[in-house]
């Protein structure tokens, strides 16, 4: 009788209650339903992990940049304060050229004055001797 059951796809489980699936294949699709429920909650807690993970590398990446935009702040003062510093070196040189130049001119203006001195000096010790 079990049988003819079986022929019309009708079977009994192990309460003998009558089944339209196969005991066998009733367990391994319960078994199935097990393993997918797990497999589910695998992929729920690997997407929690690699939700963490993406605000991790997001809140990271946010603060490279941020240091990025540091690091060019500070670079372009670093060229700033050295494009003032040859303004200024070539302001001090032209100043030092400039007071050399002055420098020299009242040397020889200084020259020319001891010479007419000189000149007056000795017509005065002439004029002196002559008398």
């Amino acid at each position: 009788m079990s049988n003819k059951l079986s022929r019309a796809g009708l079977y009994f489980d192990e309460l003998n209650k009558i089944r339209v699936l196969e005991p066998e294949i009733s367990t391994q699709t319960n078994e199935l339903k097990e393993e997918c429920r797990e497999f589910d909650q695998n992929i729920t807690q690997f997407q929690t992990i690699v939700d963490g993970f993406i605000s991790m590398i997001s809140s990271l990446a946010q603060e490279v940049e941020k240091e990025k935009i540091k690091s060019i702040g500070a670079h372009n003062l670093t060229k700033s304060i050295a494009k003032q510093r040859e303004a200024q070196r070539q302001q001090l040189q032209a100043l030092i050229i400039e007071k050399t130049t002055e420098l020299e001119r009242l040397r020889i203006q200084h020259q020319s004055l001891l010479r007419t001195e000189m000149e007056q000096q000795d017509m005065i010790d002439q004029l002196v001797l002559h008398r």
